[in-house]
């Protein structure tokens, strides 16, 4: 398509259900109540001059453009800030108002850059558009006197400029920063003439506080804010939309192009999950799918210490299928298997489990979110019966009270964030569980009423005393219990939860949260009309974390929080797909929509469907996988879009299975981790050359479409296609929207489900079926999918990981917010700059103890492994707790961190290592390897023809 403009309509429409009926320029309009004027005539067709304004901010009226005239009022009020009234009569231009737009612009002009217009982007930005709407020809005051036309351009942000000379300090840029993202970096300095646009305390954009979302930039009306891809390559002239390849929100981007080049991405204000606002990484971070380090072609090689060799794909393709069938010759069927990727499309996930479970003849399919979200599918569908979050993300803007436990929005889910943040400051209540003092303890504008900063490991104590305290105190919703629940579950919960192993004083023994705040956050949670949970790793990656997902759902039944808006159980999903590589059938035991691979009814769907017997019983777990590869029982594998290598625990454990391999199929952008133990290396696709579907964490199935052609001359679903039709079973798709429409027609929730309907609705949120054919914002409304929701006593059983002398610390793990889980995309963008190595965050007194200087390498010492990083002492964490990210291979995070699993899924324990810190003066043995092998393997690394 050309270039999409969206249209403006200054102010944010009003939410009220009463209307109100006036005239605009002699024309009879009906809006809602509380509608400005500027709105009301955008939306009858009639646009009114605007610079300040903008529907995405509230209303500031500070330019006085959009003057007007109102029968029966005085003077020539701004229609922005002026709400509608019943019989009103308005005139929106007259030589009056002409005469009074044009002095402002003359004046904006008279301190204006004269070849500003001439510049990238300036005839297409709105100041120009008002500067030829409103009829300014000429400036009468001259340029003389004094001005701002030498102001120092700010050029110290990797992805955009601040040119103040071409600044008219409207203040858009100011409250996007405020109201939209939350972050408040930018303010006006001074008065007057002296007035300006202030990063922080006069900063650079780059030293200030400053988050790069990108919301400035969009809101600038001239090109005082501007990317520099725009100032460098010029404006675009075409757009696609599609979906950001980041994290579990799902954010919707206008990918604009001139012509074959990508110059910017915009997020889209249609788009469900963002609303027009959008992160560091999907506004900027994209550089990624054009990076030199690509692979395009096809390599094999013999053994893993050969040189790669350049292939045809039809070679790659039969040295691949040979091998695999050798090892299924010699071992037996089950001795290969295959993960999928959460950051590949539904239809291309749904290939590979179908290859894997057609072609190779077994259930050896695993999926990444087995070492994040697994105990969320598993304890979701034990409570309730489906294995997804209940809400949609605008559920928060209803919300009273927010309990954030495990989950850091800010960072890992910045748009999220940014949106509860908002309803934080409209004035919801919020209660934070977390080892580490997360941005959202203290904020600006935004505290914590309680910040319960619990021990890692003890999530189902403290759960299970918030529900003890309200279940003591009355304050449970009998009603909702006895209408909505077994209660033969709820007796033997309450039963359960009553027991003096979960009354406060005891659980606070175990956490470490005082007694007061276990009591209060209860009380407050239990009697707010509206309080929904919101979750991430920080409950799942638990040996217990299948049965904290039921202790947060155990507590949302009996609080009656769960079924309409503002409440709920809210999993914040990691990856852009992990929802649904998991909704796909990604999982051994499941196909799709989670029905056992046992089931006889459900598997003969597609054994119709595909013409082949399937396999009855389920298949390897990852941990499974590994171990019967060091025992010598599982000789190959399928690797799609995941770094096992860098992502999972132990990592020395996981390189001696991969070396165990007889054939490992690596498929991915960039020769990553664990392709130095690949034999094949097949090239995939970046989210600007695909064509599908994501899934986010809200359940919403979003379009991504395609921005240029694969460079790699396949899509990746083809890839895996014709691996198949090399093993013996062809598929038969030509289209990734025929993949979709088998999708559908195997599985109940997406019965209805098609590129044209989507295409047609935007995005929609499964179940889509008959019965919901526009999808399900909120789940759960009336009965469960179950039926009646079931309560699961959940009894705290403490890790086996514990402390002592030699180990005295516990290591948690998590993510920042300019870097993506093991880095492969974000580490090759400019995102580099804010977050170039992993550090140990460690609390001051723990340092003091140690004798460790701020910014000193300190070695990372457990019962697995050791590691050398940079120590930086932060007051976030409790003293005996220490934190680092895993973002960079170099570091080896995961070399450290134990093989403890969570009793029902296998999803390991990232968030409970004991560990020693002590300074050291040098690298550790495994980093040291580590980088041999790396330079060992740079050599190899470059393929030959």
């Amino acid at each position: 398509m050309t270039l999409l403009i969206e249209k403006d309509y200054g102010t944010p429409a009003s939410k009220s259900d009463e209307m109100v009926t006036l005239k605009i320029d002699g024309e009879e309009i009906t809006v809602p109540a509380g509608t400005s004027v500027m709105r009301a005539a955008a939306e009858a067709g009639i646009a009114i001059p605007k610079l300040c304004a903008t529907d995405s901010l509230d209303a500031f009226g500070s330019c006085r453009l959009c003057v007007c005239k109102i029968d029966g009022k005085r003077g020539t009020p701004a229609s922005c800030t002026t709400p509608v009234e019943a019989g009103m009569a308005v005139t929106t231009e007259d030589d009056q108002i002409k005469k009074i737009r044009r002095g402002v612009m003359e004046l904006y002009l008279s301190d204006h850059p004269v070849d500003a217009m001439a510049q990238p982007g300036g005839k297409e930005s709105e100041f120009f558009k008002m500067v030829e709407e409103v009829g300014v020809t000429s400036v009468p005051y001259g340029l003389a006197g004094a001005n701002h036309l030498d102001a120092e351009i700010d050029a110290t942000n990797p992805y955009f400029v601040f040119d103040e000379s071409k600044c008219i300090l409207c203040s858009r840029c100011v409250r996007a920063c405020s109201e939209t993202q939350g972050t408040f970096a930018l303010t006006v300095e001074g008065r007057g003439f002296k007035s300006k646009i202030s990063a922080s305390m006069d900063e650079t954009f780059m030293e200030s506080e400053c988050v790069s979302c990108g919301a400035c930039v969009q809101a600038c009306p001239t090109t005082s804010l501007q990317e520099k891809s725009v100032i460098e390559q010029g404006m675009p002239d075409r757009t696609v939309l599609t979906t950001c390849a980041y994290c579990g929100v799902g954010c919707s981007f206008k990918a604009e192009l001139k012509g074959e080049e990508v110059i910017r991405m915009v997020p889209w204000k249609d788009g469900k999950a963002n609303h027009g606002h959008s992160c560091v990484k999907g506004r900027f971070a994209f550089g990624y799918a054009t990076h030199r380090d690509r692979i395009t072609e096809p390599m094999i090689r013999e053994n893993i210490t050969d040189a790669w060799r350049t292939v045809s794909w039809e070679e790659a393709y039969k040295f691949s299928a040979d091998r695999l069938k050798a090892a299924q010759a010699k071992y037996g069927v089950k001795a290969i298997g295959g993960i999928t990727s959460s950051r590949c499309t539904n239809e291309e996930v749904w290939v590979v489990q179908r290859l894997i479970r057609q072609a190779f003849g077994n259930n050896n399919v695993d999926t990444c979110a087995r070492v994040c979200h697994s105990p969320t599918g598993y304890g979701l569908k034990q409570t309730f019966g489906e294995s997804a979050g209940t809400q949609n993300f605008d559920s928060v803007e209803h919300a009273d009270c927010i309990l954030v436990i495990g989950s850091n929005p800010t960072d890992a889910h910045p748009v999220f964030g940014s949106q509860m943040k908002r309803r934080l400051r409209e004035g919801a209540k919020l209660i934070v569980a977390d080892p580490r003092a997360i941005d959202l303890v203290q904020s600006p504008h935004i505290k914590a009423e309680y910040h319960l900063q619990l021990q890692p490991g003890t999530n189902v104590a403290l759960i299970n005393g918030l529900a003890h305290v309200a279940a003591k105190e009355g304050l449970l919703d009998e009603d909702f219990i006895s209408a909505r629940t077994e209660m033969d579950s709820y007796r033997e919960w309450k039963a359960q939860i009553l027991d003096d192993a979960n009354s406060p004083e005891n659980v606070s023994k175990i956490t470490g949260v005082p007694v007061d705040d276990i009591i209060n956050a209860a009380r407050m949670f239990a009697t707010e009309k509206n309080s929904a949970i919101y979750y991430g790793l920080g409950v799942t990656e638990h040996s217990q974390g299948s049965t904290m997902v039921m202790g947060m759902a155990n507590l949302a039944m009996a609080t009656g929080n769960i079924g309409r808006p503002g409440v709920g159980v809210n999993p914040m999903r990691g990856q852009n797909n992990v929802q649904g590589s998991c909704d796909m059938g990604s999982f051994p035991h499941e196909l799709s929509g989670y029905r056992p691979v046992g089931d006889d009814a459900a598997r003969g769907l597609f054994e119709r469907k595909w013409g082949s017997e399937l396999d009855p019983v389920p298949g390897y777990r990852i941990p499974n996988m590994f171990d019967e590869a060091i025992g010598g029982n599982y000789k190959g594998m399928y690797i799609q879009g995941e770094d096992v290598a860098q992502s999972d625990p132990n990592i020395q454990h996981v390189e001696a299975a991969l070396k165990a391999l007889d054939i490992l199929i690596v498929q991915d952008l960039f020769l990553n981790e664990t392709a130095r133990f690949a034999h094949v290396f097949l090239p995939g696709t970046s989210f600007l050359e695909k064509d599908g579907t994501f899934i986010n964490a809200e359940r919403r199935i979003n379009r991504v479409r395609p921005v240029m052609d694969p460079i790699t001359g396949k899509h990746e679903w083809e890839v895996t296609q014709d691996l198949g039709r090399a093993l013996g079973i062809d598929m038969g798709f030509s289209s990734s929207s025929e993949i979709m429409d088998e999708i559908a027609d195997l599985t109940p929730q997406f019965a209805n489900v098609s590129f044209d309907v989507l295409d047609a609705a935007g995005s929609l949120q499964w179940p889509v079926n008959d019965e919901l054919p526009d999808g399900a914002e909120i789940m759960h409304v009336g009965e469960f999918t179950r039926g009646k929701g079931k309560f699961v006593p959940t009894e705290y059983v403490p890790t086996p990981e514990r402390t002592n002398r030699r180990f005295p610390l516990i290591l948690t793990t998590g993510r920042i917010l300019s870097q993506y889980n093991v880095g492969a995309q974000t580490r090759r963008t400019e995102n580099n700059l804010w977050w170039e190595e992993d550090v140990l965050e460690i609390h001051p007194s723990d340092a003091e103890a140690q004798g460790i200087q701020d910014g000193q390498w300190v070695s990372l010492k457990s019962r697995k492994g050791e590691i050398s990083l940079r120590a930086k002492h932060s007051s976030r964490m409790a003293p005996g707790v220490v934190y680092t990210t895993f973002h960079h291979p170099d570091t080896g995070a995961n070399v450290v961190t134990t093989d403890n699993v969570d009793w029902a899924t296998s999803c390991p324990e990232y968030k409970v290592t004991a560990v020693a810190v002590a300074p050291a003066n040098h690298k550790s043995d495994w980093q040291q390897d580590y980088q041999e092998q790396l330079s060992e393997y740079r050599k190899i690394e470059e393929p030959a023809e």
